[in-house]
């Protein structure tokens, strides 16, 4: 099967499984619906799995409606782009296995809603991997919003899930208008939608106020969905409320599909001679991506609502891959692209773990759960075993992106893989800490603070109608089995190597744009290291024994409360006070950070 074949059917194979689902949830019983949307998510990694080997150190593209790249609408798949699409599909494959039988619904009308809103998500992601057009990126943004937004509502007999679902749908909706307004300014400027003429027009037009905002903006949209700060706001919120199985899809692939849209939007259009300048997009996007790991771990280590604690450690982890992003090195993406992947893997298979917890306590609160969990000794160890991996331990792949991205970086600015150890070791250590206490029932019973207003998730309801049952086999052996295929990404060099060789050509804009325009192209240039290196080694022990050191202090001793006029704890304080759950208040920062964001690229242009 051809390239060409297989490029549509990546985003063929969901949408018709979406509409078959659709119509047969109707009258299929719950196991139906559930073998159907099975088969169809294994289709769609099979598909993929097949299209990543097959673009190996080139891109693949194919036209559809048999129309030429310069007229038509293009699907394109370089090993990047394929990869994270077949990261989304494992993902989805993985959710769909883990949801058997999950909800309490009545065959009928229902039966088939969330499994066909799962694949119309897929759709979306893979879609947005894979398009080679500028507008067709934003539709498929669209349909995975759209999804979204639905899927973070699904209990509407609740009505936190359907605020959560609002104020997410707003605030990713205003970064829609964004997108599409920046869409505009560059058609307007090049009349091109196919995002290599758009990047060989804009080189023949200076840089301009123009080109800074219609950059801007695009970039604002795909950092609201990145969740970068300060246009996270909405992600803590939604995955406070969402069912579990979404939670592992939005930390797991779409927040790192926002990673990739910038750095595709960035090299194919916008970093030739008429776009932003390298200094000027590394210095901007370093520091935002320096202030969201910061702050994410800070935020991170002072939950206590798991689903919470895991939205701001993806947070702070996304700053890391703007960090290593904004490099714009081969180096820096090869780092990134495996991070990425491994990062995936991990955090469903702790929002997987969590799920466990919320349907056998109906709780997801760290200090209410206190030692509870001892007889799930299973997922107790599977659990710490993800906060290590998540505090870049090796062999894990997260520890291997981590010592990649490090490297990269350090050959820029020596100081920046200190921000990586940091912030791994403290989100790792919050993970672990919770782990700890819950699994284990290690140290005494945490205190709350009278004088903190914490979001506990006590109270929360089961997403199993059963409480305090077994939990099913698949919800651990699914958490088990990507944590597994993180340690692969992190121990198998030819999967490493694809990465790096995918990456050398990613960060090649005139190769993407031959080959999309079938034209003669540049020899490739030199493969980036993709090994684990002694430093690399020592910096993953480094912040892993910090996070264990740390989860053993808190859990032992507790963290001693800093009195109340401390400088430190009135602004830990104020960081809580901006995550105030109000629709108008983030919607002001994003404004705030459109401003910024345009105000820093122009004044380096």
């Amino acid at each position: 099967m051809t390239e060409a074949v297989l490029l549509p059917l990546a985003v063929a194979i969901p949408l018709l499984g979406a509409a078959l689902l659709a119509v047969a949830g109707r009258r299929l019983p719950r196991t139906g619906c559930d073998v159907l949307a099975t088969t169809c998510a294994g289709a769609e990694a099979a598909c993929l799995a097949l299209l990543w080997t097959r673009t190996d150190g080139h891109v693949a593209t194919a036209e559809l409606g048999g129309w030429p790249a310069r007229l038509g609408i293009v699907l394109a798949a370089d090993p990047i782009g394929a990869g994270l699409a077949l990261l989304v599909a494992v993902l989805v494959l993985a959710v769909v296995v883990y949801a058997w039988r999950y909800f309490d619904e009545p065959t009928g009308e229902h039966a088939g809603a969330f499994p066909a809103l799962i694949l119309l998500f897929e759709a979306g992601m893979a879609g947005f991997a894979l398009t080679g057009d500028l507008f067709n990126a934003f539709v498929f943004f669209e349909l995975m919003g759209a999804a979204a937004y639905a899927l973070t509502g699904y209990h509407i007999e609740d009505p936190r899930p359907l605020h959560g679902a609002i104020t997410f749908g707003i605030v990713t909706s205003f970064a829609a208008y964004c997108s599409l307004l920046g869409t505009g300014l560059l058609y307007a400027r090049t009349g091109e939608l196919n995002l290599a003429r758009l990047g060989e027009q804009a080189a023949a037009h200076r840089t301009d106020v123009l080109t800074v905002a219609a950059f801007a903006l695009i970039a604002t949209a795909l950092l609201v969905k990145a969740a970068a700060v300060p246009f996270h706001f909405w992600l803590p919120d939604a995955h406070a409320v969402a069912p579990t199985p979404v939670c592992m899809l939005m930390s797991g692939a779409m927040v790192e599909l926002g990673v990739y849209g910038i750095a595709r939007i960035y090299w194919t259009v916008f970093s030739g001679p008429g776009g932003i300048p390298h200094q000027a997009f590394r210095t901007t996007f370093t520091a935002l991506g320096l202030l969201t790991a910061l702050l994410g771990a800070l935020m991170c280590w002072q939950q206590r609502h798991l689903k919470r604690l895991l939205a701001f450690s993806t947070i702070s982890h996304v700053g890391l891959f703007l960090i290593a992003v904004a490099l714009l090195t081969p180096d820096g993406a090869t780092g990134t692209a495996v991070y990425v992947a491994a990062h995936g893997l991990v955090k469903a298979a702790l929002f997987a773990l969590t799920g466990v917890l919320l349907d056998r306590y109906g709780s997801v609160d760290e200090h209410g759960l206190h030692g509870r969990a001892r007889d799930l000794r299973t997922a107790g160890v599977l659990f710490v075993v993800g906060a290590l991996a998540l505090a870049g331990m090796p062999p894990f792949g997260t520890g291997l992106g981590k010592a990649l991205s490090e490297d990269a970086a350090g050959r820029w600015q020596p100081w920046l893989p200190a921000v990586f150890v940091a912030a791994s070791a403290v989100t790792g250590a919050a993970v672990l800490r919770a782990g700890l206490r819950i699994f284990w029932g290690a140290g005494p019973v945490p205190r709350s603070r009278p004088d903190e207003d914490e979001t506990t998730g006590e109270g929360e309801e089961p997403e199993i109608r059963s409480p305090r049952r077994t939990p099913p086999r698949a919800m651990t052996v699914v958490p088990a089995v990507l944590l597994g295929l993180a340690v692969l990404i992190g121990s198998l060099p030819a999967v490493t190597a694809a990465l790096a060789r995918g990456s050398a050509l990613f960060t090649d804009p005139g190769r993407y744009t031959a080959a999309v325009l079938t034209r003669p192209s540049t020899p490739p240039g030199p493969m980036p290291a993709a090994d684990w290196t002694a430093i690399g080694v020592l910096l993953g022990l480094l912040s892993t024994g910090i996070a264990v050191a740390l989860a053993g202090t808190a859990v032992h001793r507790g963290v001693p409360a800093l009195p109340s006029r401390h400088p430190v704890a009135r602004a830990v304080r104020a960081l809580r006070r901006l995550h105030s759950g109000h629709l108008g208040d983030y919607l002001a920062w994003l404004a705030l950070g459109v401003a910024v964001l345009c105000v820093a690229i122009a004044a380096q242009t």
